[in-house]
């Protein structure tokens, strides 16, 4: 079973082989998370991404890192669902974005992982069920990856998927594992 921590920064500095990034459909770059990672990458990355896609809700797809600082070898563009509701699979949508994700990196022979808040942010699934749903799935899916980094963009973030993690509220210290 792979160590899963907690972190706040910034996922296009994180010292791991692989950066998953909650793209659009297109999968040319957005906003957010994933208008981060393409601008530390490059524009190599929306060429790669764009003569992929499109990327189904749920699915995921690798690409080179292109200009990602090393040791980063891959980025992996997974698509969550946009919140209707919670009533549209949007739960099981976004486990899949997850278990993908990992079934990528087990492909690529990646040992060390960084995941953002997937769909939180624009398409609007709740932050705090998200954290449980991300949590639970990374813990019950088979993975050759030693080390999962959930990475926060700010502390409320943090403390959702910290709280998630240890199934206690953090009450701001800064990692779990």
């Amino acid at each position: 079973m792979p160590q899963i921590e907690v972190v706040l920064g910034d996922i296009t500095r994180q010292q791991v082989d692989c950066v998953v990034t909650a793209a659009n459909e297109s999968l040319l770059g957005g906003g957010g998370v994933d208008g981060a990672i393409h601008r530390a990458a490059g524009p190599s990355l929306a060429e790669a991404g764009g003569a992929l896609g499109p990327c189904e809700p749920g699915d995921a797809i690798a690409t080179p890192a292109f200009g990602l600082n090393p040791p980063v070898k891959h980025v992996i563009h997974t698509v969550g669902p946009l919140w209707e509701g919670g009533t549209f699979g949007e739960a099981g949508l976004l486990a899949s974005c997850y278990r993908r994700s990992l079934a990528l990196a087990d492909e690529l022979g990646v040992r060390t992982i960084a995941f953002p808040a997937i769909a939180t942010g624009v398409y609007g699934f709740p932050a705090d069920q998200a954290a449980r749903i991300a949590v639970d799935t990374l813990r019950s899916t088979p993975t050759a990856v030693k080390l999962i980094r959930l990475v926060a963009y700010d502390e409320s973030a943090q403390d959702l998927l910290w709280t998630a993690l240890n199934g206690v509220i953090h009450g701001g210290g800064r990692m779990a594992g």
